[in-house]
């Protein structure tokens, strides 16, 4: 039986199946075992095979990743359960450093996403979107008020400016809309219906809607599921959870969900984390995350080229949802008038 030398690295563990069967076979000298390939390869060849029997695959084995990591691979449940126990602590490290990866990398742009009609992204501010609910479609008011115009100079029926289908007339045909969406599994309606239920103080409806939006990658519905979690309404407190659903929701891009994760981090006194959530919900054009970020100027905890670079990327997000046609709707006491029947219900 041949044995290893003690100067095996902690990155060497995840090739021993590939260095074992090499010595088995004769191999006597570990350094020219590893002289002969490059690291490179040794972990392709590691990519190939089993962790734990050293089997490689083929045509009638197929390996299987680990769930948590992207080191190793096994060829059955059995080889993972066997192997499991000296490669944990090296799978959980590497497992929290894909998921850092996976949260600290900006987002392309926030989770409310672009106008379907006008393809600009549409603005933090919810009071400048509307949702439609016979498409569950999120229109910019700008699209929405121009489209009223158009049908006002012409005098046509309303209709929806994104699938042309009749506007409800009442609270209750908006409702049913919403209601037949979410039966189609739109997570848009479905956390529409979730928030419904939430407002009407069925805790336990609200989380049941939200958690399929929320299976389906909605953000918001992410974001309101911490919240859930976090007052253990319709469901017991959960902190893991609160957090876990939190990481979801600004992960897809939303900017009060990284805002809150950075306070956490804050209290936490992991300062360099928080500085981190702050400057990407910054460059989502999110001004409360700004107004951190002054704060960590002030206390050294951030520097002006950094500070400098933030207020630049808000400012630039802030522009991107900027256009003639939402500036002239704003503008106009017309869109006021109708934002306020708007947001009564009945789009």
């Amino acid at each position: 039986m041949q044995t290893l030398p003690e100067e095996v690295t902690e990155e060497e563990v995840v090739v021993l199946p590939i260095i074992i069967a090499a010595l088995d076979r004769g191999d006597d000298d570990f350094n020219n075992i590893l002289t002969m390939s490059s690291t490179d390869n040794i972990v392709a060849d590691a990519d190939m095979c089993c962790a734990s029997c050293g089997i490689a695959e083929v045509d009638d084995i197929k390996m299987k990743e680990c769930d948590d990591c992207d080191l190793v691979r096994y060829c059955s449940d059995l080889c993972k359960e066997d192997h499991l126990p000296h490669d944990e602590s090296v799978c959980k490290e590497r497992a929290a450093e894909l998921r850092d990866e996976k949260l600290f990398r900006q987002p392309e742009s926030n989770h409310l996403g672009d106008c379907p009609i006008c393809f600009l992204p549409l603005p933090l501010n919810h009071q400048k979107s509307v949702m439609k609910s016979c498409c569950s479609k999120m229109i910019c008011m700008g699209c929405d008020y121009a489209d009223k115009l158009r049908e006002r100079d012409a005098r046509l029926q309303p209709t929806c400016p994104f699938c042309r289908h009749p506007l409800p007339k009442t609270r209750e045909e908006s409702d049913k809309n919403k209601m037949r969406r979410a039966a189609a599994n739109d997570p848009l309606a479905l956390s529409e219906m979730g928030t419904t239920r939430y407002k009407e103080r069925d805790y336990v409806g609200a989380f049941e809607y939200l958690t399929k939006a929320a299976e389906l990658g909605h953000a918001m519905s992410h974001y309101k599921l911490s919240l859930l979690y976090r007052e253990g309404l319709g469901v017991e407190k959960d902190e893991k959870k609160q957090v876990y659903h939190l990481e979801e929701a600004a992960i897809a891009g939303h900017p009060e969900a990284r805002f809150d994760l950075a306070v956490n981090e804050w209290g936490n006194e992991r300062f360099d984390r928080s500085v981190k959530h702050w400057i990407i919900a910054a460059n989502l054009g999110y001004d409360d995350s700004i107004q951190a970020l002054k704060t960590c100027y002030n206390e050294g905890k951030v520097s002006k080229d950094e500070f400098a670079a933030a207020l630049r990327g808000h400012q630039a997000a802030v522009d991107a949802t900027k256009s003639p046609q939402r500036d002239a709707a704003e503008a106009s006491e017309e869109f006021r008038a109708y934002q306020q029947q708007t947001f009564g219900g009945n789009a």
